[in-house]
């Protein structure tokens, strides 16, 4: 093939490949986060004498690797789950590699279509990295899973800028190390970047730049993190159950085992409330499998069993609503008083696509919402919060918890406190429980929140303003923890107030410079 010519050699495709393994590694299970700093300098350094074309191919190799190995347990959840033959659950997951592996490819193809200097090209690769990871998050529905930034959050003071650039700011960071590791590995072997020397002068600029950028940024942390001490000093606490209750994935939905379901979740509440005095108790998503408030005895059931224990309640439950010719379906979370009255109601805005809705349905006949018994969910409104007596509280109902601009719209709102509320009994005793719960810790830092997890099977815990993981269950156990979480009731960061208008800045600084790089190649082809 005229694409895989003599000038994509094995070395060049050993260290895309390796490139997209390093990415992979920095992310549990593995859990290596160090990696991370250096993961895209081998496809860096596998470009630096390819063609655009080239390019784009190492792209998508380094992307297929990561995606693959990040997000293989797509697979055995839509065969286990979805009912979907095993044949036809990979013939769904290799378009969706393709896909997310089609930004990387971009991204390589950007690096391997400019002669940009040195510096130059010390700004388009975190800025072309970060700005693709932002397309991806809302393309298509967005997709914003495993961001290269979310493999550092145990880092915690390299976390903390996202309260002003979000989880894109730390990307932007990790990609910046990996360019300037990469040219640094060129200059040692006297490789030119382009078909330009890397000269001395220039790498130790360079690795001036880099430094500076990191004692920055661990400075800032520093700071940061004891503001967020004296804030959470100064801020009222309330006591707060987590109950995991362990379900069943394939009992969750049986009609069998509901009132068996709604006892579990009644006895390790009872349990919490024990164990201290609580304010609020929170239940994972779909905790009470039936519609609420349709199914009249199963309803009666939770309330009279939750309302004498004394605290409120947020239970995830799905909801029908008879309108017209159509019934509407949400998947929705519950405000329950300590008499056991419903105060309120939020229902999920985005949903996961053949999960809760089938995109394409038409053209998609045989597939259905993963989600038994229930139609296609309806969205919610954005930014809508649960008015709770001691705060409002925002609830990211599942995969909500990965688009950031859902939890700073809730902030924005007035909450005080987030709630994540999921059901990730699909994903088995994989890596992606860990990886989802990782990308709910920077909901928390970006607007100095804690946030509450609830999950049915793990991993449930909480974590503070700072970003500090306080406590976490185990996976596939019953639990039921406790503790006093911070209230935080009129502080906005600047990611709450502008959300995320640095990536604009990175769109607007590769734009320039890829001007400027067009019109210095015209000049030098005029001469």
């Amino acid at each position: 093939m005229k694409i895989l010519s003599p000038g994509l050699g094995r070395e060049k495709i050993f260290l895309s490949v390796l490139s997209g393994v390093m990415l992979t590694a920095g992310f549990p299970l593995a859990g290596i986060s160090f990696a991370a700093w250096f993961a895209l300098c081998f496809l860096i350094v596998a470009l630096r004498d390819a063609t655009p074309r080239q390019g784009f191919v190492l792209g998508l190799l380094a992307g297929g690797a990561h995606y693959i190995s990040l997000l293989y347990w797509l697979v055995s959840t839509m065969h286990i789950y979805g009912y979907l033959p095993l044949w036809l659950s990979v013939l769904i997951f290799i378009p969706l590699v393709f896909y997310l592996s089609f930004y990387t490819g971009v991204f390589a193809w950007m690096a391997a279509s400019f002669g940009l200097p040195l510096w130059m090209a010390l700004i388009v690769i975190p800025c072309g990295w970060v700005c693709l990871e932002y397309l991806r998050s809302f393309l298509f529905t967005g997709f914003p899973w495993g961001l290269l930034g979310y493999t550092q959050v145990r880092n915690l003071p390299v976390i903390q800028i996202a309260d002003m650039f979000g989880v894109y700011g730390v990307s932007w960071v990790l990609a910046f190390s990996s360019g300037v590791t990469a040219f640094f590995w060129m200059h040692v072997k006297g490789w030119t970047w382009r078909g330009r020397a890397i000269h001395r002068l220039d790498m130790a600029g360079a690795l001036s730049m880099l430094i500076f950028v990191l004692v920055t940024v661990w400075a800032y942390g520093e700071m940061r993190i004891g503001a967020a001490d004296r804030m959470m000093a100064g801020s009222k606490t309330v006591n707060v159950g987590i109950i995991q209750g362990n379900i069943d994935q394939l009992e969750k939905w049986d009609l069998v085992f509901q009132e068996r379901i709604i006892s579990t979740y009644i006895r390790l509440s009872a349990q919490a409330a024990r164990s201290m005095h609580l304010d609020l108790v929170v239940w994972p998503e779909t905790s009470a499998p039936f519609y609420f408030n349709y199914d009249e005895d199963l309803t009666a059931k939770v309330l009279s069993g939750i309302g004498k224990l004394g605290p409120y309640f947020v239970i995830g439950s799905p909801t029908v609503e008879f309108s017209g010719p159509d019934d509407l379906y949400y998947n929705s979370a519950y405000l329950i008083s300590p008499p056991g009255k419903v105060e309120g109601r939020v229902d999920k805005v985005h949903l996961v696509p053949f999960g809760e809705y089938v995109p394409l349905r038409k053209w998609l006949p045989f597939i259905s919402p993963i989600v038994e018994q229930v139609g296609e969910f309806k969205t919610g409104k954005m930014g809508d919060t649960l008015a709770w007596p001691q705060a409002d509280i925002g609830v990211l109902i599942c995969y909500e918890a990965i688009f950031p601009e859902l939890a700073a719209s809730m902030v924005k709102n007035g909450a005080g406190l987030l709630v994540n509320i999921t059901n990730d009994a699909w994903f088995g005793k994989t890596g992606a429980p860990w990886q989802h719960f990782d990308m709910a810790v920077f909901r928390a830092v970006e607007n100095r929140r804690a946030l509450i997890r609830a999950a049915n099977t793990g991993v449930s815990g909480w974590i503070d303003p700072a970003g500090r993981i306080r406590e976490t269950s185990g996976l596939f156990v019953e639990a039921a923890m406790t503790g006093s979480v911070p209230v935080v009731r009129d502080y906005r960061t600047f990611y709450t107030r502008h959300g995320d208008l640095p990536v604009l800045c990175c769109f607007i600084a590769m734009t320039v410079l890829v001007m400027v790089s067009l019109f210095q190649s015209k000049r030098r082809a005029e001469r």
